[in-house]
């Protein structure tokens, strides 16, 4: 995901929202001769709060709106990548008015940066009930126009209260992986290229290097056939050097797998719940070695155990991860596996369903 940097007050005044027809801008005398505004009015409860996005490509996005200590902020998530802070946030009436802003570099023909420009998004939102309308509008990275895109989102439901996991009970274990081939999987992108195999008794994605001089390839990510509620879900992973791969819980929520073995502590490091839970504690093992992730999933709130240590305990998830395969958290999904960054091998899949 782009990286978005915050916006300037001056840009508000500035000439993007008129060209965006968002806001029409007073003129000099009027500005002038303006009495001074009244204090700003409460803005509406019903915009404040987590949306599940289904974003203009059909994929998978999340928007809190809160309002702390005087003044109104957000976040989103925009299909992949991480949850990252809006530049700024504006209600008017039954109105959000969100803006991100992404920085393009402007190079010569020996590839120097000669020039370095902000292109404001412009992204509107009313809400109906529990239903999110929203618009965005995108500059051109040419400066040639906007390109507009409606799309819509359904409001989160509440968060269940932590569950106390000693009065879960778990059914029979069912394994995942039948021990002689992919049975029970299948790639969840159709068009990708497939590099997973089952060989010696592991699930190993095991991508072709390109060529030298051509581009690295895309690989298909994998998806258990199979969709799952609540569970308690143990694996066992090989990172290789600089591996990174990911395991999804109900397709929404990624715990990541990668080899961050001596780095700080840090929400895209092993076994965090990618950009939202950070480990408490670093457990995570040398690249090379077999490590145990022991996950689990009851009412929203997600537990994760790294080689013997408890590192994310019972902690609420806000929303879906980048890269989820959809937005609603209420709903069953499947496991599956990031197979498009790389090689990396998994063995002893093992989930034991809630028993409701």
């Amino acid at each position: 995901m782009a990286s978005f940097l915050l916006l300037s007050r001056s840009l508000f005044a500035g000439s993007l929202f008129a060209l965006a027809g968002l806001v029409s801008l007073p003129t000099a005398g009027r500005a002038a001769a303006a009495a001074p505004a009244p204090a700003a009015a409460a803005a509406p409860s019903g915009l404040l709060d987590r949306w599940e996005l289904t974003l203009p490509n059909g994929s998978a996005g999340w928007l809190e709106l809160k309002q702390e200590q005087g003044w109104i902020d957000g976040s989103i998530l925009w299909g992949g990548g991480s949850v990252v802070p809006l530049a700024s946030v504006v209600i008017d009436g039954e109105t959000a008015t969100l803006t991100r802003l992404r920085e393009v570099e402007r190079k010569d023909a020996s590839g120097n940066v000669v020039r370095k420009q902000q292109f404001t998004e412009v992204i509107t939102a009313q809400a109906s009930g529990n239903v999110l309308r929203l618009t965005r509008i995108v500059p051109r990275l040419d400066g040639t126009g906007f390109d507009r895109a409606d799309f819509s989102g359904r409001r989160t439901p509440p968060m269940p209260p932590r569950p106390d996991l000693s009065r879960v009970r778990f059914g029979e274990p069912i394994a995942l992986v039948n021990g002689r081939d992919l049975s029970g999987w299948r790639p969840l992108e159709a068009n990708a290229p497939n590099g997973w195999v089952f060989r010696d008794g592991l699930l190993l994605n095991a991508p072709e290097e390109p060529a030298p001089g051509q581009p690295k390839r895309r690989y298909a990510n994998l998806r258990t056939d199979r969709e799952f509620e609540d569970f308690r879900l143990t694996v066992e992973v090989r990172v290789p050097p600089g591996g990174n791969s990911g395991v999804y819980l109900r397709g929404i929520y990624e715990v990541q797998v990668f080899d961050s073995y001596g780095k700080p502590r840090d929400s895209h490091h092993m076994g965090a719940v990618y950009s939202r839970i950070t480990p408490t504690v670093s457990a995570e093992k040398p690249a090379g070695e077999w490590q145990t992730l022991d996950m689990t999933l009851v009412d929203r709130h997600i537990t994760v155990i790294l080689n013997g240590q408890r590192i994310i305990d019972n902690q609420p998830v806000l929303g879906c991860t980048g890269g989820a395969m959809g937005s609603d958290p209420t709903r069953p999904g499947p496991i599956y596996l990031q197979g498009d960054h790389g090689s990396i091998a998994y063995r002893n899949f093992v989930l034991r369903p809630v028993l409701k």
